[in-house]
């Protein structure tokens, strides 16, 4: 495995590219982007790379398709870190372009979403054609097949592009998130506010079946932070979920709640627990009553006493 290299989602330019940067884990590493993110993930699984900074939600649009699913299947890999990036447009085109000579536009498939309100109210006539990356888009507006691209107003000097129009838009406080993701190992150490992510497939569609899964967790007092159902392949109906839950593996209320889904799924994907980014210690909420690991600990020791008939 080549230790001294990261991939992620490419090309150059990217903002996935920004929010690797932002590790300090990456500064000695060579950064290698990929042309998409089963690509990225793969370099990992194959040893070609230590880890892979992938995009999986957007404050926007929800979870990234691309990676929730390639992480549900093939070889098992693990997050480690996430990253929490402000997203922010710039309008990129070949200098000298002015906005009444925008008649094509592209970017990545999320990012249409994001400016949407922007460009009925701007470029009501552009025709939009979805592109790889945000970055890929500014190499193709660089090589003359569309006349603007939606991407990080960084990007612009990367493809000798200018930004006309900066800070774009529809939601405020716009967000995505990242996760690095590596083989699995051991996971990263407890914080006290982490989280914990999981694919889960249901053993049989019934009555209820989504129900008994949130049970394992809400019975526990465990948050949930995201659930996106995923189709398996395997006809349609067939869904498998992917969650997000507050706490660590080590937490005895979500290791009891993991404990539940396996129990009663036929099969549970980890996919590592890990510090949120961007969050300390105050932000997090107390614990449930009753759901703290000394509480557990309590709870079993009572019932070891009542077992030996010191109860």
């Amino acid at each position: 495995m080549s230790a001294s290299r990261y991939t992620y989602l490419g090309p150059e330019g990217t903002f996935t590219e920004a929010a690797l940067r932002t590790l300090p884990e990456a500064a000695p590493r060579e950064l290698v982007p990929m042309v998409s993110v089963p690509a990225a993930l793969d370099a990992v699984r194959n040893g070609e790379a230590a880890a892979a900074l992938v995009p999986i939600e957007n404050s926007v649009e929800g979870g990234v398709t691309a990676t929730l699913d390639e992480l549900a299947t093939g070889a098992p890999l693990m997050i480690y870190r996430e990253v929490v990036l402000q997203i922010a447009f710039a309008l990129l085109v070949r200098p000298g372009t002015k906005l009444s000579d925008v008649k094509t536009v592209t970017g990545h498939p999320v990012a249409q979403p994001q400016v949407r309100n922007w460009l009925a109210a701007n470029l009501p006539d552009a025709l939009w054609e979805s592109s790889a990356s945000n970055a890929d888009g500014a190499r193709l507006v660089q090589e003359g097949r569309y006349d603007a691209a939606f991407a990080g107003e960084f990007a612009a000097a990367t493809y000798g592009l200018e930004a006309l129009v900066t800070d774009i838009h529809d939601a405020e406080n716009a967000q995505t998130r990242f996760v690095l993701a590596g083989r699995p190992a051991r996971p990263a150490v407890r914080t006290g506010a982490d989280r914990t992510s999981v694919v889960v497939w249901l053993r049989a569609d019934h009555p209820g079946a989504l129900l008994e899964l949130l049970h394992e967790f809400s019975s526990r007092g465990v948050n949930l932070m995201l659930i996106q159902s995923r189709p398996t392949g395997e006809g349609i109906g067939n869904y498998c979920f992917a969650i997000d839950a507050e706490g660590h593996i080590t937490d005895r209320r979500v290791a009891e709640a993991l404990m539940g889904l396996k129990r009663i799924c036929p099969k549970v994907r980890f996919l590592g627990s890990y510090p949120r980014a961007g969050v300390d210690l105050a932000e997090v909420g107390p614990t449930a009553r009753g759901m703290s690991d000394e509480d557990f600990t309590a709870a079993a020791d009572w019932i070891a006493r009542c077992q030996d008939g010191r109860g």
